[in-house]
């Protein structure tokens, strides 16, 4: 907790001092350390939310990693297919975008593509069910990274259909990894 002596003591942010502002910085950099907690906490939060499917979406989250990890994948798309429905529970009508948002500043163009849209490439699957537009992906056809989820939404898509799978115990320790997980996120699969 922040003594008085280390907050900036304005009310309106034009009335802040070089001063505030470096205290403000510090505190940030401080805060932004734990984020890897924040987000793998929020991850936990998955355990027991099956909605409607065969496993829950915590399970769903390692088999997706995993599944990409076995793949070949590299280490970026594997924390992307680990987080890809982290936005579940806050975002219940936009959970894509919520989960790219928080990815954004650590990982590609490409694999930022495939987080934000992969509901809508996933939905070919399925909304024709739900009487939504099963061809709704066909939006993003000339996007130059359209094929990206294509070929990747059999990562995402898999959660009704194992049930027994053993998630392996990954590494993650490149720059923009480690950066983000420290060596914190091995211990959840």
């Amino acid at each position: 907790m922040l003594e008085d002596k280390d907050r900036a003591q304005f009310s309106a942010m034009i009335d802040g001092t070089e001063e505030d502002y470096q205290k403000i910085s510090a505190a940030f950099g401080d805060f932004s350390k734990t984020l890897p907690d924040r987000v793998l906490a929020h991850l936990q939060m998955l355990k027991g939310d099956f909605g409607g499917f065969a496993v829950d979406r915590f399970e769903h989250s390692l088999q997706t990693a995993t599944r990409a990890h076995k793949d070949g994948r590299d280490e970026e798309y594997v924390v992307c297919a680990l987080l890809h429905d982290i936005g579940d529970l806050l975002g219940t009508f936009n959970h894509a975008e919520l989960g790219a948002a928080i990815l954004k500043p650590f990982i590609s163009e490409q694999n930022y593509f495939m987080l934000q849209n992969h509901g809508v490439f996933q939905g070919y699957y399925f909304f024709h069910h739900i009487g939504l537009d099963r061809d709704a992906r066909d939006a993003f056809r000339d996007s130059e990274h359209f094929e990206i989820p294509l070929s990747s939404v059999i990562f995402m898509t898999s959660r009704a259909l194992i049930q027994n799978m053993n998630p392996i115990r990954l590494n993650f320790s490149s720059r923009w990894c480690a950066a983000l997980w420290h060596v914190r996120a091995t211990r959840f699969i």
